[in-house]
């Protein structure tokens, strides 16, 4: 391992002190972690707060095997040592990152290959809300879904850190966006964003609009967090070959569908989650992230959406913030 400056020992983080409400999240002293070949130290000056960190405060979501047992899967900070075989990265670049665990501590290990420079102009708090929903979505909406330039794609939980991310990028490549939200104020910064058509969902059926908003064809993907009741409803909204991805169950994990519409209109239902995967796979889509989407980042076409930020030491916050539901775009840590 290689570092420019002695590191102090011991570092501030936010641990779980046991499942339970926000208020389990504690501040207490950590060991610095030392990086191992191939990772990198940082010295975290923001974190992204998401749903992920909410259900694993909660007991619901372990981490994986060998990651940080503190919640936090996204960083931006300084790099501040080198574990062996480190190419590209210097102490002292700037970077964010994804990371498996660990993100809420002033310092973070984590694969070399998952790290990204920080894009021309971003703060570290801007920088700290893009790992996560990033990579979810370009693998799932861009990879897995397959969304291509002209194609319509219909967005559940279109004012979330995913979804706005989704709505952004989607417009980007050209796509036409519709997105569902539950008030007026999120659904008009949904259509800010650029979504064609937003959708209350208290108010409004969702596949009656992505039916009439595409002289009655259907959407060709469908980006979905809710499950449950959504997938049978999914279904109708799609059109023929239509894609649906499936990134979570907040509506439910179990659902009943009628297979015969899957059958008829060649539909594809796939899903997955990100923490679990290899360090190959992520750094796989950091490196398309990087040719693909870091220059209208750079250029502003497309940015992270800020709720509110947070100091580290009262995470319980973000996660009241989270839990009430009324947040707009990304919450985030400051760490200093």
């Amino acid at each position: 391992m290689s570092n420019a400056h002695p590191l102090p020992a011991r570092m501030m983080a936010v641990a779980i002190s046991e499942p339970g409400g926000p208020l389990v999240l504690k501040p207490e002293q950590r060991p610095i972690p030392q990086p191992r070949p191939e990772e990198i130290l940082i010295r975290v000056h923001a974190a992204g707060v998401n749903r992920p960190d909410v259900l694993q405060r909660k007991g619901a979501y372990p981490p994986p095997p060998g990651a940080s047992d503190l919640p936090g899967l996204e960083v931006a900070g300084e790099v501040a040592a080198l574990g062996e075989g480190v190419q590209r990265w210097r102490i002292g670049d700037q970077v964010c990152a994804l990371t498996p665990g660990g993100g809420y501590a002033e310092y973070v290990r984590v694969h070399a290959g998952s790290v990204l420079p920080l894009p021309a102009g971003f703060t570290y708090t801007e920088a700290a809300a893009l790992p996560e929903t990033f990579f979810t979505v370009w693998h799932n909406v861009f990879e897995r879904g397959g969304l291509r330039e002209g194609e319509t794609f219909l967005v559940h939980g279109g004012s979330s850190g995913i979804g706005t991310t989704a709505i952004q990028l989607a417009t980007a490549f050209g796509a036409f966006v519709i997105a569902t939200a539950g008030t007026k104020e999120k659904c008009e910064a949904c259509l800010r964003l650029g979504a064609r058509r937003a959708v209350n969902y208290r108010e409004e059926d969702f596949v009656a609009v992505a039916k009439d908003a595409t002289g009655g064809k259907g959407v060709n993907v469908i980006l979905d967090m809710v499950g449950g009741d959504y997938v049978s409803r999914n279904y109708d909204a799609a059109a023929i070959e239509g894609r649906i991805v499936q990134i979570a169950t907040q509506g439910g994990a179990t659902a009943n569908a009628d297979i015969s519409k899957l059958m008829v209109k060649r539909l594809i239902h796939t899903g997955s989650t990100l923490r679990p995967r290899t360090v190959e796979f992520k750094s796989a889509i950091a490196a398309a992230l990087e040719a693909q989407v870091w220059p209208l980042l750079a250029a502003r076409k497309v940015a992270p959406v800020m709720d509110r930020i947070f100091p580290l030491r009262e995470a319980w916050r973000a996660h009241e913030r989270m839990e009430e539901g009324e947040h707009i775009g990304k919450i985030v840590l400051d760490v200093g």
